[in-house]
């Protein structure tokens, strides 16, 4: 039996499934990614081509340094990013997974240039829901 993994937008305006499992999960810290998802990195899973079917409306492709980036036209939640020079690979954001937990990233890419002060993260004071305020 072949996995299907759903998700989709912020919006739901956008919806996929992929066939199968990740090949792998990478946490990319790319200037590219970073502008293109406004986060300090983005984690991607990576399947093999033609393993997504979009489900509901098709998204908005922008292509940027030969790459071709899928986003929500209603929303602008970044979904897929394709590098023709990987032509048999594409790859979905993770965080778009209707239950992106099982797939942790395994490990980190473009770390020259990872924003300084992203390790610290973890270490920062954690709230339930909102953050506190002053």
């Amino acid at each position: 039996m072949i996995n299907t993994i759903h998700g989709g937008c912020l919006c739901g305006a956008t919806r996929y499934e992929a066939a199968g499992l990740p090949m792998q999960t990478t946490a990319c810290h790319c200037e590219d990614c970073r502008r293109a998802s406004g986060a300090p990195f983005v984690v991607w899973s990576f399947f093999k081509r033609g393993s997504i079917t979009w489900t509901k409306n098709e998204p908005k492709i922008i292509i940027f340094a030969e790459r071709h980036r899928a986003f929500c036209p209603d929303c602008g939640t970044p979904l897929t990013f394709f590098d023709p020079a990987f032509p048999d690979i594409f790859e979905i954001n993770t965080c778009t997974f209707d239950d992106p937990a099982p797939y942790p990233p395994g490990d980190q890419c473009w770390m020259n240039d990872k924003i300084d002060w992203s390790h610290t993260v973890p270490d920062l004071v954690q709230s339930p829901k909102t953050g506190p305020l002053p």
